[in-house]
C-alpha cells in the first residue's frame, strides 16, 4: 500500500440526539398563548393598566416564536441529522411531531429500502470475452452520519460502487463453463450473488450503507460476440442421435467429435447383397423344402413358351373324359 501522506478520512458515527417530543412543546406552546391573551385582554380592559402584564405578553410572544420554530417532523423510516453551526450533534430517528432548539438545525434523510437497477455495463469475463451484466441492489442507510457526512452525495456513491463491483465480479468468473467444473456466471446465480453482496457491503461500508438484497438482471455476451458464441454453445451442448433401422442408439455430446451406436463397426459396413437379418429364415425355409437351389430364370422362360396351349389341352382333356 502506498503511504501519500494525506491525512486520513474523519469517520463519523451515528449517535442519538438530544430532542423533544413536539406533542409536550405544542401543549407548552398552548399555555403561553393563553397567558399572554389573558394578560393582554384584562391589562386592556383595566382602568389602571399593569407594566409587569405587558411583559409578560412580551415575554410569552418571544418564547413562544422560539418554540415554534423549533418544531419538525420524521416519517416513518426517516431520519433527522441535527447540527449546531455545522457540528454533528446526533441523529433523531423518532417519528412523529418533534422539538429541538432552534438554533440546531436539521438534515433529514431516508433510511428506507431502495432498489436500484442499474445501466447495463460491457466486462471482459475471466477468459476475456466481452459480455453485457447488470444488476439489481436492494440498499438502505444505516449510518446516517456516515451517508451524510463521508461522502458528498451517498446516492451517486451507491450507483459508482454498484458499476464497480459488477465490474469486478464479472471479471472474477467466467461467462459459462461447457464441462460445469467451475463456478461460472451463468450457471451459479445464487454463489455470484453473494459474493457480489458481499463486495457490495465492504464497498459501501464506508457510507454507512448496507446491502439486502442484490442479483444479477441481465447477463449476455456483447454484440459483436453474441453470435459466434451462440453457435458454438449450440454445437458443444446439442445432444445428437445417430443410428439406422434396427440399430440401438446412444446419446453423445457433440463436443466429443465421435457418434457411437450399439452395434459393432462391422455391422455398419454390412454388404447390400447380404440379405437382412429379418429376412434371412424365409430364404432357408424356401430352399429346405426345394433341397435344391430354383432356377427362377428358367421357369419364367417355361411359363413364356407354354402360352395357351396349356390351358386349351386341360379343357380337351376334360371334353374327352366326359
Amino acid at each position: 500500500m502506498v503511504e501519500t501522506g494525506a491525512p486520513a478520512l474523519n469517520r463519523s458515527r451515528e449517535t442519538r440526539a438530544n430532542t423533544q417530543s413536539g406533542y409536550l412543546m405544542l401543549f407548552i406552546w398552548l399555555l403561553l398563548l393563553g397567558v399572554a391573551a389573558w394578560a393582554g385582554i384584562t391589562n386592556a380592559n383595566a382602568e389602571y393598566m399593569v407594566a409587569w402584564k405587558w411583559i409578560v405578553v412580551v415575554a410569552s410572544a418571544v418564547v413562544g416564536l422560539l418554540i415554534l420554530c423549533g418544531f419538525y417532523l420524521i416519517n416513518p423510516n426517516e431520519a433527522a441529522a441535527i447540527q449546531l453551526f455545522g457540528a454533528y450533534k446526533g441523529t433523531d430517528r423518532e417519528e412523529g411531531l418533534r422539538w429541538v432548539l432552534p438554533w440546531l438545525t436539521r438534515k433529514k434523510i431516508a433510511v428506507r429500502a431502495n432498489n436500484v437497477i442499474s445501466d447495463k455495463i460491457k466486462v471482459n469475463d475471466l477468459r476475456g470475452n466481452p459480455i453485457e451484466m447488470a444488476a439489481q441492489v436492494v440498499w438502505r442507510v444505516t449510518d446516517t452520519a456516515q451517508a451524510l457526512f463521508d461522502v458528498d452525495d451517498y446516492k451517486e456513491f451507491v450507483m459508482a460502487q454498484i458499476e464497480a463491483a459488477v465490474r469486478s465480479i464479472g471479471s472474477r468468473y467466467p461467462y459459462d463453463d461447457i464441462e460445469h467444473q467451475e463456478v461460472t456466471l451463468r450457471g451459479n446465480h445464487d454463489e455470484v450473488g453473494v459474493e457480489l453482496r458481499k463486495a457490495l457491503i465492504e464497498r459501501l461500508s464506508v457510507a454507512g450503507i448496507t446491502v439486502d438484497e442484490c442479483g444479477l438482471t441481465h447477463l449476455a455476451y456483447a454484440q459483436e460476440i453474441a453470435g459466434a458464441m451462440l453457435r458454438r454453445q449450440q454445437a458443444e451442448d446439442q445432444p445428437v442421435l445417430v443410428g439406422g433401422p434396427g440399430t440401438a442408439l446412444l446419446v453423445e455430446e457433440r463436443s466429443t467429435g465421435r457418434f457411437l451406436t450399439a452395434e459393432a463397426e462391422a455391422a455398419i459396413h454390412q454388404t447390400v447383397d447380404e440379405p437382412l437379418e429379418a429376412h434371412r429364415h424365409f430364404h432357408q425355409a424356401t430352399l429346405d423344402a426345394g433341397c435344391d437351389a430354383v432356377d427362377h430364370r428358367r421357369g419364367h422362360q417355361r411359363l413364356a413358351d407354354a402360352g395357351l396351349g396349356a390351358p386349351a389341352r386341360t379343357m380337351g382333356e376334360q371334353v374327352f373324359d366326359g
